[in-house]
Parts: structure tokens; C-alpha cells; sequence
């Protein structure tokens, strides 16, 4: 459910904390922890938060897209599928979708579409959809890119989502020109 100002100082009542606060301690815990287990779980709910537009003045301020984006490069499977999962819920706001675009996000985001991990492949097709305008055209509908959609197009029989996913991503992006 998304959120407003009343709403939130409801749901957070007298003693609770607030939302900034609350995201910049998730933040804090994130930087601070060692433990693997504690960075994904971290993640998971901020990618969480990253889907109600009321939070994302709160996620800009506190640098969580290039949180997400750094997590793209880690080994750790889980962490760049929550952090990608993140980016894809906040990039159809246009101020999000330019910090990662401007924070060289396209490139990380189409690595992760050869992922083993199918919620990471989903999110990186759905987050380049939205991605993808006349100014990122020439960066995301390069030809191994659209080889690769077509590819989970074609796998209908094998991955119904992908293929739908991707051809939706094809038919909107290719059929532009």
C-alpha cells in the first residue's frame, strides 16, 4: 500500500521511529555488519521500501540506489537479486531512474540478465524496460541485448515470465524506432 505523510505518522505512532531514521539505520547496519546473512536480510527490506514512492526522497538522500548498485558487482547471488529487485521497484520514477543511469547502472543491470538466479533475471528485463528512452537507447539496444530478449522471448514453452517480460520489453523498445 503506498504511503503519505498522515499515514506514516499513524502507522509510527508516539514513540516509534520515524521512517528516515528507521531507513538510515538499515543504511547504518548495512555498512557496519561483516555478516553476509545480515547485509542480504538489510537489503531485502530496503529493496522493500523502494517500491512506495512515498520513501523516495528518503532512499535519494541516504545514497541507496548506489548501495544497490555496488551490490550488483558483489558474488553473493542473494545480495545483487534483492538490490536489483530494489532498483527495478524505484526506476519508473524518473529522478531514480537518472541517478542510476548516471551512476553507470545500465551495465551492471545487463550483466545481471545472464544471472542463474530467475527473480534476478525478471528484475534486470523489467528495470531495463524502464530504463530504456531516447537518451539510453544506444546503451541498452545494443545487439547482444536484444539477442538476449529475443532469446527469453522465444522461451515461452521453457519460462512463460521471461518470455512475456521480454516480449513486452521488445515490442515497446524495438518497435519505437
Amino acid at each position: 500500500m503506498f504511503s503519505n505523510a498522515v499515514r506514516q505518522k499513524e502507522r509510527t505512532g508516539k514513540y516509534g521511529t520515524a521512517r528516515d531514521q528507521y531507513l538510515q539505520d538499515l543504511v547504518t547496519e548495512f555498512q557496519q555488519t561483516v555478516h553476509e546473512e545480515t547485509k542480504e536480510q538489510v537489503v531485502a527490506h530496503l529493496a522493500n521500501f523502494a517500491y512506495d514512492p512515498f520513501n523516495f526522497e528518503y532512499l535519494r538522500a541516504l545514497n541507496v540506489l548506489d548501495l544497490f548498485l555496488d551490490c550488483l558487482a558483489e558474488p553473493n547471488e542473494k545480495l545483487v537479486e534483492f538490490s536489483l529487485g530494489g532498483i527495478c521497484n524505484c526506476v519508473a520514477d524518473s529522478m531514480n531512474a537518472s541517478i542510476v543511469v548516471k551512476n553507470g547502472g545500465i551495465p551492471l543491470i545487463i550483466q545481471c540478465l545472464s544471472s542463474p538466479v530467475e527473480n534476478t533475471v525478471l528484475s534486470a528485463i523489467a528495470t531495463l524496460y524502464y530504463l530504456c528512452n531516447p537518451a539510453t537507447r544506444k546503451e541498452i539496444l545494443k545487439p547482444e541485448v536484444v539477442d538476449c530478449m529475443n532469446k527469453y522471448a522465444s522461451a515461452g514453452d521453457v519460462n512463460k515470465k521471461f518470455s512475456n517480460l521480454a516480449h513486452s520489453f521488445l515490442a515497446t523498445h524495438l518497435n519505437e524506432s
